[in-house]
């Protein structure tokens, strides 16, 4: 066995694009949303404003939430090789992104809690001053949002357009296929944080014109709820990714169909989990009467792309049989 070359046998498990560039962007997020938290609680404070300091203790978690994103960039840049890592470290991202969710709902749970109690126990407002903060906070949110928009996402429209181009576009839009979902996380903090800032903006205008100083609390009371609706729909895509409730998707149906297209083959077994933001690991076990071997089904999938990992066992019925796997 010298003259054999085992490089060519270990398959690459490196599935994550490199993401320097949205690294460096989440740091500079992660700055602009500081210093304009300082801003925003000290001014809510001073001037009594329970909307501008929902918005500045709201964006203080963000700041945290966002920190860990750009901390799990670094980390996952920095383990790409280690391999400890069964399948790359893009889980890393995702588990901050979970992380971000269960920090959402803190979050609005506390704004909740807050401005109940300023419907109870009102305060006096500065509200021209805290008007200028809350302005201050709005572009300061609108311009983490363009340093955090998502400028390389699509929905599958560069692969596989000959073979079941419906079934793709279902596939791509049920799983979030090909989504950061670490950025993702960090745009949706910082699109509540420009939620909360124009609450704030509101509650301030009413009840500097129209004396409404019930707008306050309530504002905070709506933001918290739209925070809430978010944080679910991020919870719902991360967890996915980290339990592997993978099996729903369509393109397990496919995949199935596909294998089962050769003559006496029976997909008996069937597992499927993504390894990255669009690429999937799969282990099947086949029955069958035929000496197909399990090159043969991995050559099935080959119209895939997105299966970077198959492995295959073959098992033949009849009197000679035997198991023929394959990695």
């Amino acid at each position: 066995m010298t003259d054999c070359n085992h490089a060519q046998w270990q398959p690459s498990h490196d599935y994550r694009p490199l993401e320097q560039g949205a690294e460096k962007q989440t740091w500079a997020v992660v700055l602009l949303t500081g210093l304009t938290m300082v801003a925003e609680i000290v001014a809510g404070y001073w001037f009594n404003s329970m909307a501008l300091l929902a918005d500045g203790w709201h964006m203080a978690s963000h700041m945290v939430a966002i920190g860990m994103a750009a901390t799990a960039y670094w980390l996952a840049r920095r383990y790409v090789h280690d391999r400890r890592f069964a399948f790359d470290t893009w889980k890393i991202e995702v588990l901050a992104g979970f992380a971000s969710a269960v920090l959402l709902v803190m979050v609005a749970l506390l704004m909740i809690g807050e401005s109940l109690v300023r419907f109870w126990s009102p305060a006096p407002i500065g509200f021209d001053e805290a008007l200028w903060v809350a302005v201050i906070g709005l572009l300061v949110n609108m311009l983490s949002a363009w340093l955090l928009r998502d400028q390389h996402h699509h929905h599958g429209h560069d692969h596989d357009h000959d073979h079941d181009h419906d079934h793709d576009h279902d596939h791509d839009h049920s799983s979030g296929a090909g989504k950061d979902l670490n950025r993702h996380a960090a745009f949706i903090h910082v699109l509540t944080d420009g939620l909360t800032s124009v609450a704030a903006i509101v509650a301030l205008l009413g009840g500097k014109y129209f004396g409404w100083g019930w707008l306050d609390p309530l504002m905070g009371i709506i933001g918290a709820i739209v925070i809430l609706i978010w944080a679910k729909g991020l919870l719902r895509e991360t967890t996915k990714a980290l339990l592997d409730r993978e099996m729903d998707d369509p393109l397990v149906r496919r995949v199935r169909e596909q294998l089962e297209q050769v003559p006496d083959t029976d997909v008996t077994d069937l597992h499927l989990w993504r390894v990255g933001r669009a690429q999937y690991s799969c282990i099947v076990s086949i029955v069958t009467h035929q000496p197909y071997s399990a090159d043969c089904y991995k050559a099935q999938l080959a119209g895939f792309p997105e299966l970077v990992h198959v492995t295959a066992e073959v098992n033949r019925c009849g009197e000679n049989a035997q198991v023929d796997q394959r990695d």
